[in-house]
C-alpha cells in the first residue's frame, strides 16, 4: 500500500489542516515509511502468542453481583423539595 500527494491532501481536508504543496510532499514520503513498517510487521510469526490486554500482569478483583442498598427510596428522596411516592418531582420544562 502507498499513499500519493492527492491522498495526503485528501486526508489533510478531512482534518481541516492546511497543507501546502512542499509540506504534502514531505508527509508522502514520510506516510509511506511507516505504511511500509507496518506491513513489515505481517512477516512476524504470531502463531500460539495470546493477545495481551495489558503489558502488566494483573488479576481483576471480582465482587459479589448483589443488591447492597435496596429498600430506601424514602431516604434518597429526604432532602428533595418536592417528591411524591418516592419520586422527585421537578417543573415542567415542556410545553
Amino acid at each position: 500500500m502507498s499513499v500519493d500527494i492527492g491522498t495526503v491532501k485528501r486526508v489533510a481536508r478531512l482534518a481541516r489542516i492546511k497543507v501546502t504543496d512542499e509540506e504534502a510532499e514531505r508527509m508522502t514520503g514520510e506516510l509511506n515509511g511507516i505504511l511500509h513498517f507496518v506491513e513489515q510487521l505481517d512477516e512476524v510469526d504470531i502463531s500460539g502468542v495470546e493477545p495481551l490486554t495489558s503489558v502488566v500482569e494483573q488479576v481483576m478483583k471480582k465482587r459479589k453481583d448483589g443488591v447492597t442498598d435496596g429498600g430506601i427510596a424514602a431516604e434518597v428522596v429526604a432532602n428533595a423539595p418536592a417528591s411524591e411516592d418516592n419520586f422527585f418531582m421537578v417543573p415542567k420544562v415542556v410545553e
